[in-house]
């Protein structure tokens, strides 16, 4: 598996994986469109965001954003928020998403970020096990409000 930056070639398959989702299905599109490329362009021009995709045999079979958010709070604590972890269905249960899980924590404690955030919404069971088991906690309650 290679981990690298995506690239503007790479944007169907990322829009693939966030619409190949139960919850994808209701609010992403698998085409991409104008706001997916001006999304895309926003992301890939802040230093603080990175799309990530993992490769493999010239395929992209997962991807994630982090970003990097500095603050404050704790002592000016710089944190890295993780954010559309997705795994292609047929690449799921074979250790990708831990993979890349790892990767992204070691990136960003090489960034001397002093800790990693991420959400998952409540009907993801499933992705609430594997961020447990990955050693993420329940430390906040989390609230949003669309606009």
């Amino acid at each position: 598996m290679i981990f690298r930056t995506a690239t503007g070639s790479d944007l169907p398959a990322i829009v693939a994986l966030l619409a190949d989702d139960v919850l994808g299905r209701t609010r992403d599109t698998a085409r991409v469109d104008e706001a997916y490329e001006r999304a895309f362009q926003e992301i890939d021009a802040d230093p603080r965001n990175e799309l990530i995709v993992v490769e493999e045999h010239d395929d992209v079979i997962a991807c994630l954003q982090v970003t990097y958010i500095p603050g404050l709070s704790r002592h000016g604590l710089e944190r890295a928020l993780v954010e559309s972890v997705r795994v292609r269905a047929d690449q799921r249960n074979r250790g990708v998403g831990v993979a890349l899980m790892h990767w992204v924590i070691d990136r960003a404690r090489a960034r001397g970020c002093g800790l990693v955030q991420l959400t998952t919404d409540k009907a993801r069971t499933d992705a609430y096990r594997f961020y447990l088991r990955l050693g993420f906690r329940p430390s906040h309650e989390g609230l949003k409000l669309p606009l």
